[in-house]
């Protein structure tokens, strides 16, 4: 059993695309998440993606009903003897939340049996038993999406806006790089996350020329439109670890420039290092330019043959296998 429910048209696309590869995979019988099924039902496995989600209601009244329901679930695959509980460990990090939901998904977090892991870096547990299995590309999921005609000179990001995601950083670095060279052009649209933020974006590019900036949620059409028409993806994260936005941008055949980590860095020696730009410190205006200058003459497609969605649910069948036999041993 998954922990979310059917997909819905606002379902992150990870999640809708692995709900489709385990439907179609062998030797596994997928169930969606229900409250009834997950307190009552027979299963043999219980994958967690994002715990906090199943604690969030609409109203107080809401929230407090669902965090009773998660704690009895907890207790129930605590007790249980049978049911392994598998966690996908998409951030490494607890969500900023109350002491009493933290409280609970710390314990949630204790009671995994197994883990799968998107990146070879995510750090765990010492001995914890756990599967390797990368993030499937979204080359499927946008083809439906028509492509835009490539403005040169035209610099992207998209995505939800948060602090730290450094959008400020890339709209500065913009601002040095395009005294050097004025055929650039910034092009960035998703939601941020408060209207202060919102705000200080929009101030910050006020007197800047060439910026065209979609303050909120893009659909996959318009994101597509984003990323296709711009030479390079920019995606200046303080943080940046499972992204997405990284794959989705290289899924649509568009090179990023992203800091330097340990997971870019295996990014890059799996796709390719022309697609994977990667810069030390602070992003400033002559990195952009010298990446942009990189990237001019680049054709071809990245490689993402080792994130094949096929590939994955079978992956995800196995670990579940193996989860299945962690729990047993613990008897």
């Amino acid at each position: 059993m998954q922990s979310l429910g059917a997909p819905r048209p606002t379902t992150n696309p990870y999640i809708t695309m692995l709900d489709k590869a385990l439907s179609e995979a062998e030797g596994v019988e997928h169930l969606r998440f229900s409250w009834k099924q997950a307190l009552l039902g027979k299963y043999d496995a219980f994958h967690w993606h994002w715990p906090e989600v199943n604690l969030h209601g609409t109203t107080w009244w809401k929230s407090t009903i669902l965090f009773s329901l998660t704690l009895l679930l907890w207790v129930r695959h605590t007790v249980s003897r049978k049911i392994a509980v598998v966690r996908t460990v998409h951030n490494i990090e607890l969500p900023d939340d109350n002491a009493v939901r933290l409280w609970l998904l710390r314990r949630i977090d204790r009671r995994t049996n197994y883990r799968i892991i998107l990146n070879p870096t995510t750090p765990l547990p010492e001995a914890a038993p756990h599967s390797l299995i990368l993030h499937g590309h979204y080359r499927g999921w946008y083809a439906p999406c028509p492509r835009a005609i490539q403005k040169p000179g035209q610099l992207g990001t998209f995505g939800g806006i948060r602090r730290y995601k450094g959008m400020e950083s890339f709209i500065d670095a913009f601002a040095q790089a395009v005294e050097l060279d004025p055929v650039l052009t910034l092009r960035g649209g998703g939601k941020p996350s408060t209207q202060e933020l919102a705000n200080d974006l929009r101030r910050r590019t006020a007197t800047l020329p060439g910026v065209t900036l979609h303050l909120d949620f893009l659909s996959d059409a318009e994101l597509v439109d984003v990323v296709t028409s711009s030479d390079l993806i920019v995606l200046a994260y303080r943080f940046m670890h499972n992204s997405g936005s990284v794959l989705a941008a290289l899924s649509l055949d568009r090179p990023v420039l992203v800091p330097r980590t340990d997971v870019n860095e295996a990014l890059a020696a799996e796709v390719g290092a022309a697609w994977v730009i990667m810069y030390d410190g602070e992003l400033d205006g002559d990195t952009l330019l010298r990446a942009w200058r990189s990237v001019s003459e680049l054709t071809g497609r990245p490689d993402l043959s080792r994130r094949e969605w096929d590939d994955a649910g079978r992956m995800h069948v196995e670990a579940f296998r193996r989860a299945v036999e962690v729990k047993r041993r613990e008897k």
